[in-house]
């Protein structure tokens, strides 16, 4: 059901963390899986793991040049795309009052404006074979804000706004769009909690658990699949309970 033989899939921020799993994810259902981010080394890691040929773009999604030359480049090196997961992120943390211009800047540069470019310039291809998947990582704080991260949720809301969008531009000819909100996932930064904050955390959590990268990338999976075909401009929220809307 969620074959994705034949499938060409472009992934950013896939160093680490939930982009890591996702292309590994999207590859073992059959994708041929184009991989981007910044640490060369770790992207080389990802394509040891997924033990197939992976193109491996590095992009800094803070400068628009190298952001409009990621999706030609994956073109070529794919033959074309029929998934993009735009997946990359980043914070810059602080409470509204205090924050810097550039902190307000850069999240929103990284998280909305290079998803953007790169959303743009897969439709082009997209459009013409009738077929194709967005995908956009969010977060919980898009969906319910997050003191101390105005800039962040900002940016998540507004991916989330961009692809309900989008789908209705684009739904008669072939192609979803839609949007995982993570909630709480552990990673190496959930692992340096101490136990007071891990309790204050789970705590809010329906489910009295973390999640798990590989949690998001099955429900990036499953849009990426036929089995989503009539599935668009939707928010999964993946995220134990913690805002059922």
């Amino acid at each position: 059901m969620f074959d994705l033989t034949g499938k060409r899939a472009l992934v950013t921020g896939a160093s680490g963390g939930i982009g890591r799993e996702i292309a590994k994810a999207l590859a073992a259902a059959g994708a041929r899986v184009a991989l981007s981010g910044t640490r060369v080394g770790a992207l080389e890691d990802t394509a040891k793991e997924i033990g197939a040929d992976c193109p491996i773009l590095p992009c800094n999604l803070s400068k628009l040049d190298e952001v409009d030359r990621l999706v030609p480049a994956a073109e070529a090196a794919l033959g074309g795309l029929d998934i993009l997961v735009n997946n990359a992120g980043m914070t810059r943390d602080n409470l509204f009052m205090r924050m810097k211009d550039e902190e307000w800047d850069d999240v929103i540069a990284v998280n909305l404006t290079a998803a953007f470019h790169l959303t743009r310039s897969v439709l082009r291809g997209m459009m013409k074979q009738r077929h194709g998947r967005i995908i956009g990582i969010s977060s919980v704080s898009g969906v319910m804000g997050n003191p101390g991260q105005g800039n962040y949720a900002a940016s998540k809301a507004g991916l989330i706004g961009m692809n309900k969008a989008l789908a209705h531009e684009v739904a008669s000819r072939g192609i979803t769009v839609n949007s995982i909100a993570p909630g709480f996932i552990a990673s190496a930064m959930t692992d340096e909690l101490n136990d007071k904050q891990r309790e204050s955390i789970l705590s809010t959590i329906p489910a009295g658990r973390l999640g798990t990268a590989q949690e998001v990338a099955g429900c990036a999976v499953f849009l990426a699949s036929d089995a989503a075909a009539y599935i668009t401009g939707h928010t999964l929220n993946v995220n134990g309970g913690m805002a059922m809307i």
